[in-house]
């Protein structure tokens, strides 16, 4: 007869899901806006801290490949605790560094441990919460990345004003990872009861059914996150060749909205040494943009669901697009550590409207029937433009100034507002446009 289905517990998936997302978030928010200053006290002038700040970024890039692949063949959670141990050991090696080449080393190994630890956790929430709760579920977890990278820049900037010493930062990260882990492992994973590293026994990893049993019955395959994300690391640029189309075209506008992210997260650093501010200071600024930015991570799904997709990518592009020209502008000022505060702010703000644009418009545009690898292709191609932005300023500084990178960027911007605007009417109905 068949077996009642068991009650979901929050209470477990809150322990085990949200509570090691949570802590590697805070502990990557500490970090980030401290690793171009780190570089520049190494000596690193400042198109090289921004080179190195953007490896975290690359890491990641890189680390998408391989990653649906890893969380495949050993599961989530235990995915998630050999990304936490890598990332230790690429923190311990920042924290150790010499010299601004050994320190680049230590976060790219960061950023390739974050992209699977990333994945790991989406797969994980995939196959412990119900389908009926999951949209909900995985908003609240973008919630959460948000929150780190709110508190965890106070974290950091209380550290470093204590210690005196700015590669204290990687210690929260260290930190946060190694209680990540320990939650993992001591925690049950509410799908399968299983603690530690043993080998989930579910869809993610099929069995054949017991064929000489009277009473087996082939079962329907589970939807679990681990089958999911394999699905969208496997052939990736066949994928993308296949969609080919609708990924230049309205996927070079995703691409411009990684690339404008991503490069506020290196510009805003950089900024902050150009103009003298010390290192605790810094990171306080970027915190309390930060918290701008979390605030507005449940209104900006409200306005896409309300007025459509274009009332949110439209003004988050044009006001990160004007707060790069304003940082570009304020650099000659006497009041632009006051400027910084503000456009500051200002980015985190139009930022903050456009929560959620990059996963909703890949969710619109993927298909129904199979949507893993257009989705894939689709993540892949906003974490290309998240990762080539720092390195366009880090190289636009090296040749010119970080005021000419911040212009550059700001045309970027304009650039792909207009890319949305033109393409987004063309693939969306216009309920949701």
């Amino acid at each position: 007869m068949p077996s009642e289905t068991p009650a979901f517990d929050l209470r477990a998936v809150v322990l085990s899901g949200f509570l090691p997302a949570a802590l590697f978030a805070v502990g990557e928010g500490a970090i980030i806006p401290i690793i171009p200053i780190a570089a520049d006290n190494l000596g690193a002038g400042l198109a090289f801290a921004g080179f190195v700040a953007s490896l975290i970024l690359v890491g990641e890039l890189i680390g998408d490949v391989p990653s649906g692949v890893v969380v495949g063949r050993i599961g989530e959670r235990n995915a998630m605790i050999g990304a936490a141990a890598v990332s230790v050991v690429g923190l311990l090696v920042c924290t150790w560094a010499p010299n601004p080449w050994v320190l680049a080393v230590g976060v790219f190994l960061v950023g390739v441990s974050t992209a699977v630890f990333a994945l790991a956790r989406h797969a994980y929430m995939t196959t412990a919460i119900p389908v009926h709760v999951r949209a909900r579920a995985l908003s609240s977890l973008g919630g959460v990345f948000r929150f780190g990278y709110f508190v965890g820049p106070f974290i950091a900037a209380g550290v470093v004003h204590l210690t005196g010493t700015t590669q204290s930062a990687f210690w929260i990260h260290i930190t946060c990872c190694l209680l990540a882990a320990v939650v993992l492992l001591v925690i049950r994973d509410p799908a399968t009861g299983a603690r530690g590293f043993r080998k989930p026994h579910r869809a993610s990893r099929p069995t054949a059914p017991d064929v000489t049993t009277a009473t087996a019955v082939a079962e329907p395959p589970t939807d679990t996150g681990a089958q999911f994300v394999q699905d969208e690391a496997h052939g990736l640029f066949r994928t993308i060749r296949t969609h080919r189309k609708v990924l230049l075209r309205l996927g070079s506008g995703a691409g411009l909205i990684g690339a404008l992210r991503a490069g506020r997260q290196v510009i805003l650093p950089l900024w902050a040494v150009s103009v003298g501010l010390d290192d605790s200071t810094a990171a306080l600024v970027i915190g309390i943009a930060g918290a701008v930015d979390f605030a507005l991570f449940y209104t900006s799904g409200q306005i896409m669901d309300r007025w459509g997709r274009l009332a949110s990518a439209l003004p988050c592009m044009v006001g990160l697009a004007l707060s790069y020209f304003l940082l570009a502008w304020s650099g000659h000022l006497d009041t632009r550590v006051g400027w910084f505060v503000g456009i500051a702010i200002g980015m985190s703000l139009a930022n903050g409207v456009g929560s959620g644009i990059l996963m909703t418009l890949g969710a619109d545009l993927a298909p129904r029937d199979h949507p893993a690898p257009f989705l894939g292709a689709w993540r892949f191609t906003g974490d290309f433009g998240s990762a080539a932005a720092p390195l366009l300023i880090s190289g636009v500084t090296a040749v010119a100034s970080i005021a000419v990178a911040s212009g550059v960027m700001g045309v970027l911007g304009l650039v792909g507002a207009g890319v949305l605007l033109r393409y987004v009417p063309r693939y969306l109905p216009r309920r949701l446009r």
